[in-house]
């Protein structure tokens, strides 16, 4: 980290800006509130939305499936499956897979809670592994100390879409009969030594959620080569039903349908699709924004008392999902959570990704979690704070991140 001479400075208008004190007359640095990710919705998915909701096709049909091909061509699997949520997509893997009570799962403590959430709806138990801080990824040296005769599944979670290290944690799979999940809900843009996220292990699981780099407003997708999986995870998401069930009120004929497994209420939408088609068609031109913004951050942000992300090495893609700093608390008067508020004054959103899981209630009580036992994921939990990215937004929104941060640090800073 540079260390910086903290003093007041100009502006790029060469105006004096002086740090704001809580209670005092100082303007905010926004008039407006700027909303942590807001998505970006432009007028194509708006009328497609529209043409559906005219159609009289509103759930899962012939704009699912259209969107399901287009995403499997643009993440180069050979399947894809239309859901309701990430949530669902990683619930229905590990119940495709044959996931069984007793079975253990091994994963990350930083991320969030759907992931380890639907181990425990599969009947399985979790399994925590430290993280590497600089990636804030699974840390692949400490997975094979906790692999046991029950272990049946690795999910590495790949934190704001740095990609794991795919090919140590691919050779542990193959030495020891491990089934590889991905939680790619960050992920989406994310390639790992020139091959998208998808392409490595046996299932992958996205978010189309209102704040990721596609959205749907709600939704996600499973992408996999496997045939037999992805027709289980069909059947599974519309109450086990036969997988060409939708079809039984469409203009291709009449057809019963038949129970096959008592299934879930996961389906996506022909609404939901409507939009992920054209959003998808702008994936890499929203991508070049994202870069652009990060870019323009990481100039702006340099001399501050915090760390700033890093970029996997090239031949990878970081999807920019989020751009999370880590607060040098030590040399600050306040910690994390009173900058969020600080922040919010000045009318700027910002996010927390994440508090490790093993620190909640629900998995400490439950495992014996305790504090010290992932140090790596400690440390960021209580530094981490993710800043506005999202290519909704204008540099000028950007700059009014950087005065409020800077304002907010400068003076709380020891």
């Amino acid at each position: 980290m540079i260390k910086r001479n903290f003093s007041y400075r100009k502006n790029e208008k060469q105006e004096l800006v002086v740090p704001a004190s809580p209670g005092t007359n100082i303007r905010q640095v926004r008039k407006e509130f700027l909303v942590f990710g807001s998505p970006r919705i432009e007028d194509e998915e708006i009328a497609e939305v529209v043409q559906t909701l005219k159609s009289g096709w509103l759930s899962t049909g012939p704009k699912v499936e259209a969107f399901e091909h287009q995403f499997s061509e643009f993440v180069k699997t050979r399947f894809a499956v239309g859901l309701n949520s990430c949530t669902a997509g990683l619930h229905l893997a590990f119940l495709g897979i044959g996931i069984k009570p007793g079975d253990e799962i091994i994963t990350s403590p930083m991320t969030f809670a759907a992931t380890a959430n639907t181990i425990i709806h599969a009947c399985a138990k979790p399994v925590f592994v430290d993280i590497e801080k600089e990636s804030r990824n699974i840390d692949p040296g400490k997975i094979e100390a906790n692999i046991t005769s029950r272990t049946r599944a690795i999910v590495p979670v790949h934190f704001a879409g740095y990609p794991c290290k795919m090919d140590q944690i691919m050779e542990l799979a193959r030495n020891y009969n491990l089934f590889v999940i991905n939680d790619s809900a960050h992920a989406l843009e994310t390639t790992y030594s020139g091959k998208t996220i998808a392409r490595y292990g046996d299932i992958s699981a996205y978010s189309f959620y209102a704040t990721k780099n596609i959205t749907t407003g709600e939704g996600g997708m499973v992408a996999t080569d496997n045939e037999e999986l992805a027709e289980k995870i069909q059947i599974l998401r519309l109450h086990g039903l036969s997988k060409d069930a939708w079809n039984r009120y469409s203009n291709r004929g009449f057809k019963h349908y038949e129970v096959m497994v008592p299934g879930y209420k996961y389906n996506m939408m022909d609404i939901q699709a409507a939009m992920g088609i054209h959003q998808l068609r702008r994936v890499q031109e929203y991508h070049l924004i994202r870069c652009r913004l990060w870019d323009f951050y990481m100039n702006r942000l340099q001399n501050l008392p915090i760390e700033l992300p890093e970029l996997p090495d090239a031949g990878s893609i970081h999807a920019r999902h989020l751009f999370t700093i880590l607060l040098s608390i030590e040399k600050l008067t306040i910690d994390r959570d009173h900058v969020v508020e600080e922040l919010k004054r000045e009318n700027i959103g910002s996010g927390i990704h994440f508090t490790a899981l093993h620190l909640h209630p629900y998995y400490a009580k439950t495992f014996g979690f305790k504090i010290g036992d992932f140090p790596e994921a400690e440390y960021v939990s209580k530094r981490t704070l993710s800043l506005p990215l999202s290519p909704k937004l204008t540099e000028s929104d950007c700059l009014d991140v950087c005065t409020a941060l800077e304002r907010v640090l400068l003076r709380h800073t020891r």
